[in-house]
């Protein structure tokens, strides 16, 4: 799914991607490392969850190395669909997804 959705995001314009996990969590921060995210940082005791108070780490991944001039805002959903590029970046978490 992060695969389709990491390309989808790049395709509208955007640049980076966030993922905040209560912690601790190993499973989770080890899928996220996996496909490249890393950790920026923590919010001490930032949320709550099963009754208890749990510290969240943030991870950031970038999709776009650099930044054109002039600065574009992201397509919307309704002019990504018309891309061409639409169905191979959806593919290609489903492909992820039958192996």
């Amino acid at each position: 799914m992060y695969s389709s959705l990491f390309q989808l995001l790049q395709l509208q314009g955007f640049y980076n991607v966030f993922a905040a996990i209560a912690l601790p969590n190993p499973a989770s921060v080890a899928v996220h490392e996996a496909v490249g995210f890393s950790p920026i940082g923590v919010f001490c005791r930032g949320g709550y969850k099963f009754s208890e108070w749990h510290d969240v780490g943030w991870w950031q991944l970038s999709l776009q190395q650099e930044q054109p001039l002039p600065v574009n805002p992201p397509l919307s959903l309704l002019e990504l669909q018309k891309l061409s590029l639409w169905d191979e970046a959806l593919k290609s978490g489903l492909l992820l997804l039958r192996v």
